[in-house]
């Protein structure tokens, strides 16, 4: 259910440089998982629905494959490569990935040619680390090479604390990630490459003559599961990236460092179904509305309205009344002349003490440069009074 909110709201938003308005005196929902680190976002809304230390960062295992995914998918949307593009398995993948290593693979034949078509198949279905390896090595010469690339497009994402070493995500004493960034991932593909982000519901798939089925569990609970990977590692325990549609609704969920297989696939499911029946859709602001005004030194005007340039939307507990926080944030007073649609900050809402969402706010109208004697008396009240 979409709800929109009025001027009656407990949720009203009144901003300068930031102000808190809170509902009360209720407190959110309570969901307990046993994964030790764990996140459940909306991904229409990027509103955070739950977190369990989401922060820490953590070897990935062959969670490190959706990275190693999103650097090929990239160069494909862009005509770098074509699936008909062929890799060779070297040595050096094969013995480090194929059979001979005893952990997932493909079951590529050493020195072999595969077109990137059937290596995604490899990498996504099988969780193949020849596959994952031969990429590396068709795309940079060595995994060091391309690990850098993994590295520059996690910043460009904005993935603010994993490190990748490897395309495999084997261990590495370097290599971390972060539930929060897996997340994010999650939603970067799925909204960036809906050519190939299917794959990641294909059964099985058959390389070498052996067929291998999908190792994601949540495809055969009927929760509305189409995506996305798995992850062991000893160091790390077990570990599941996924995402769920149901009624138009998607939700991503990251567990990491459960205990068995089997407790990974509960607490995932379990978070999932909490996610869809215990929240509700509130719109915040439309696009475009103004949310705040931003004060402007040195302008010809001394403020300037602030918007957004989608619809400001939060998920809320529909059993309970929650505690919400609204915040305006920028850096000012902004030092004119300030141009139409310039990023100016952002808009921040919490749910008890977890932040939720973050939606960045734009000038709605430019402010040019104001008189020498308006600029002279702006600065004169901040050396005397500063801004507030």
């Amino acid at each position: 259910m979409n709800q929109r909110l009025h001027g009656g709201s407990c949720l009203a938003i009144v901003v300068a440089v930031a102000i808190a308005v809170v509902c009360g005196p209720a407190s959110a929902q309570i969901f307990e998982t046993r994964a030790p680190h764990a996140i459940l976002v909306d991904m229409e809304t990027d509103t955070v629905l739950f977190q369990k230390d989401a922060d820490t960062p953590v070897p990935p295992a062959s969670l490190a494959k959706l990275m190693t995914a999103a650097v090929l998918f990239e160069a494909l949307k862009v005509g770098r490569l074509k699936p008909e593009t062929e890799f060779e398995i070297s040595e050096n993948a094969w013995r480090k990935g194929g059979a001979v290593s005893g952990g997932s693979t493909m079951f590529a034949k050493v020195h072999s040619a595969i077109p990137i078509a059937d290596l995604m198949r490899g990498l996504i279905v099988q969780s193949g680390n020849d596959a994952a390896i031969a990429i590396a090595e068709g795309m940079a010469g060595t995994e060091e090479a391309f690990a850098d690339q993994m590295n520059l497009q996690a910043r460009k994402i904005g993935l603010k604390n994993s490190t990748f070493r490897n395309a495999t995500g084997l261990p590495d004493p370097g290599q971390k990630v972060t539930a929060r960034d897996l997340a994010r991932l999650a939603a970067y593909i799925i909204r960036n490459f809906p050519d190939y982000y299917p794959i990641y519901s294909e059964p099985d798939f058959t390389w070498n003559k052996i067929r291998q089925r999908n190792r994601n569990p949540l495809l055969s609970m009927n929760i509305g599961a189409d995506g996305m990977k798995t992850g062991y590692l000893e160091e790390s325990g077990y570990g599941l990236v996924g995402s769920a549609v149901r009624d138009g609704q998607r939700l991503i969920v990251v567990v990491l460092g459960t205990q068995s297989e089997r407790e990974r696939s509960e607490e995932a499911r379990k978070l999932l179904e909490w996610g869809f029946r215990a929240f509700h859709k509130v719109t915040v602001f439309d696009a475009n509305d103004v949310v705040a005004e931003a004060r402007v030194y040195g302008g010809e005007r001394g403020t300037v309205p602030l918007v957004s340039k989608k619809p400001v939307e939060v998920m809320l507990p529909t059993d309970s009344l929650a505690k919400v926080a609204v915040k305006v944030a920028y850096i000012g007073p902004l030092p004119a002349p300030v141009k139409e649609g310039q990023p100016v900050g952002s808009l921040k809402i919490w749910i008890g003490e977890d932040l939720t969402s973050e939606t960045p706010l734009f000038a709605a109208t430019a402010v040019e440069k104001g008189t020498l004697r308006g600029r002279a008396g702006d600065a004169i009240k901040e050396l005397l009074l500063g801004w507030w």
